[in-house]
C-alpha cells in the first residue's frame, strides 16, 4: 500500500522505519544475551515485544517505498542490538529501565506525527496506523516501567539518558539519510 507522502511525512516515516528496524534489533540483542545467561523470563519478554516491533516494521514498510528508506539501516541494526544486549549483560532491571527510556521517546515521537496528521491531514489510514503503533509502544513502556520499579542507580539513570539522547539523534539522522 504505497501512499503519496508529503516531504514531511516521507522524512517522518523514514525515521519510523529506521526506529522500528532498530527496535527489532534491540529485542534480538536482549534475547541473545538472555539466552546466553539462561534467563527464560527475559527471553520471553524480548520475544513477545520483538514480535510486536516486527509487526510495526512491516506496517511502516507498507507505507514507505524502498527508495525512501534510510540508507543507514545497518548502523541502526547494530545500534539497536547493542542497546538491547548491553543492559541485558547487567540483568533484567537494566533491560526494563532501558525499554522504558526508549519507549518514552518513541511515544513522544509518534505523538508529534499524530498531532501533525490531526492538524494537516494525510493519506487515508496513516493516522490509524500510527495510533496503533503508539498504543503498542505505550504498553511496552508501561510494562517495562512496572517491571523495573522506581529504583534507578545513578549509572542506570545516565545510561537511560544516553539512550534517550541517542534516540533523538538517530531520528535527526534518519530523517535526512
Amino acid at each position: 500500500m504505497s501512499i503519496p507522502l508529503s516531504p514531511y511525512l516521507e522524512r517522518e516515516l523514514r525515521s519510523d522505519h529506521a526506529g522500528e528496524t532498530g527496535a527489532v534489533s534491540i529485542y534480538r540483542g536482549i534475547e541473545a544475551v538472555a539466552k546466553w545467561r539462561g534467563n527464560p523470563d527475559l527471553q520471553a519478554f524480548a520475544r513477545m515485544h520483538g514480535q510486536t516491533e516486527a509487526e510495526h516494521l512491516a506496517i511502516v514498510e507498507t507505507c514507505l517505498p524502498v527508495a525512501m528508506r534510510s540508507a543507514l539501516l545497518g548502523p541502526w541494526r547494530l545500534a539497536g542490538w547493542l542497546t538491547g544486549a548491553l543492559p541485558a549483560l547487567f540483568g533484567a532491571h537494566a533491560v526494563y529501565a532501558t525499554i522504558e527510556a526508549v519507549e518514552t521517546f518513541v511515544d513522544r515521537h509518534y505523538q508529534q506525527q499524530i498531532d501533525h496528521l490531526e492538524r494537516h491531514g494525510g493519506p487515508d489510514g496513516l493516522l490509524e496506523l500510527l495510533l496503533k503503533c503508539q498504543a503498542d509502544e505505550q504498553h511496552h513502556r508501561d510494562e517495562a516501567a512496572a517491571l523495573a520499579g522506581p529504583s534507578r542507580h545513578w549509572l542506570l539513570k545516565a545510561w537511560c539518558w544516553t539512550v534517550g539522547f541517542g534516540s533523538e539523534a538517530a531520528v535527526v539522522l534518519a530523517r535526512r539519510f
